[in-house]
């Protein structure tokens, strides 16, 4: 499965990149397979382990923020693995053509 998330720190002022980045680390140190562009940080792997680091993700920002907002979008199809890079590659190929 891929999951599509971003977490947003309420109530610390406009600049969030410092708590994003926070969240944004832990995904990385989880070793699955991720992505983060300015909108959303997409992460891959089984349903348990997704959202483990999902969680973790949140906690961090939630340690240091009063509220925090999450959005989440589930892509959940058994089988398919490496699915962040296919996906993408095959919109490219089309492109190409």
């Amino acid at each position: 499965m891929i999951v599509a998330f971003s977490v947003t720190p309420l109530g610390v002022g406009e600049d969030v990149g410092e708590y994003v980045a926070d969240a944004v680390r832990v995904v990385r140190e989880s070793g699955l397979p991720n992505t983060t562009d300015a909108m959303f940080t997409s992460v891959e792997g089984e349903w348990d382990e997704v959202m483990d680091v999902i969680k973790r993700a949140v906690a961090v920002v939630e340690a240091r923020a009063p509220r925090v907002s999450v959005v989440m979008k589930a892509d959940i199809r058994p089988g398919v693995t490496d699915g962040l890079t296919s996906k993408v590659e095959t919109v490219e190929r089309h492109l190409s053509a």
